[in-house]
């Protein structure tokens, strides 16, 4: 399944995307969030017919994939080629952080250029949501633990996140900072096989493979369940391969005006234009 959020008439609309059209789940789901996940909501869902439900012909474009997460989860130098150009040892184990679920927004949404930043940066990663809790997870039972996955770009502003205090989350968890989908896809067969990238203005910055994790999903998941509770509808960010602007020479930051596509094989596309906040 494909399941999104659409912006629609003043609110928010859970839809699933079934051939090439848009069908409504509000009779069978109030919202894609926790509680949907913690009763179960794609399974539920599984039982369907969901090419017969209304289709939407127009909507006001997406809205982030999943809502009001407890936390979005995110993992540092996982790929090799990133931990490469980013001249640093690969980590003997994950390397953890949070990002503010106040971050999250929609896949065409613009990206804010915040007043005072200067080195805006992108990172093209596949993300997962939880599917129910999740306490010290064992790698054989991990994946089971997911409901989904999706593309999720971790906007980073490197000057906040370096230089203001050594803080990674000051320069990961402003608003707009983490476009997540636009679909939720429920089925993947091998989430270690999937193709990232993202170019900017039409230049392709990244081009990676999953196969290039260090960590893979189990080990991200056994690992952060060992530290803190994964709640159903928790995302977890599982970082970014090489291309990032911080690590090219030049470096390279967004400005505003600059449009950027990522996308994950099989999950999804985002678009989105850089706009300077006021």
């Amino acid at each position: 399944m494909r399941l999104c959020r659409l912006r629609k008439d003043g609110g928010i609309s859970p839809a699933a995307l079934v051939g090439d059209h848009l069908h409504d789940l509000s009779g069978l789901v109030r919202d894609i969030d926790p509680g949907f996940f913690a009763a179960g909501g794609p399974d539920r869902l599984r039982g369907h017919d969901l090419a017969a439900l209304p289709r939407i012909a127009a909507h006001d474009g997406f809205a982030p994939a999943v809502a009001l997460p407890s936390k979005i989860v995110c993992i540092g130098l996982n790929y090799h080629d990133h931990a490469a150009e980013a001249k640093m040892a690969v980590p003997d184990e994950p390397v953890v952080f949070l990002k503010a679920p106040s971050a999250l927004s929609g896949a065409n949404d613009p990206i804010p250029l915040p007043p005072g930043a200067g080195m805006l940066d992108w990172e093209v990663e596949l993300a997962c949501v939880i599917g129910r809790r999740t306490q010290r997870a064992d790698r054989g039972g991990a994946l089971a633990c997911v409901a989904g996955y999706a593309v999720l770009n971790d906007i980073s502003e490197r000057s906040f996140q370096l230089h203001r205090g050594g803080q990674w989350t000051k320069g990961k968890s402003h608003d707009g900072f983490a476009p997540f989908g636009p679909y939720l896809v429920t089925d993947v067969p091998d989430p270690h096989a999937l193709r990232l990238s993202l170019a900017v203005n039409g230049e392709v910055m990244q081009d990676g493979t999953t196969a290039d994790l260090i960590f893979d999903l189990p080990a991200v998941i056994a690992h952060v369940s060992s530290f803190m509770s994964l709640e159903p509808g928790d995302i977890i960010a599982t970082g970014t391969p090489a291309g990032v602007g911080f690590g090219r020479v030049p470096q390279r930051f967004l400005a505003a005006g600059d449009r950027v596509r990522a996308e994950i094989a099989g999950l999804g596309v985002q678009e989105q234009v850089v706009r300077a906040e006021t």
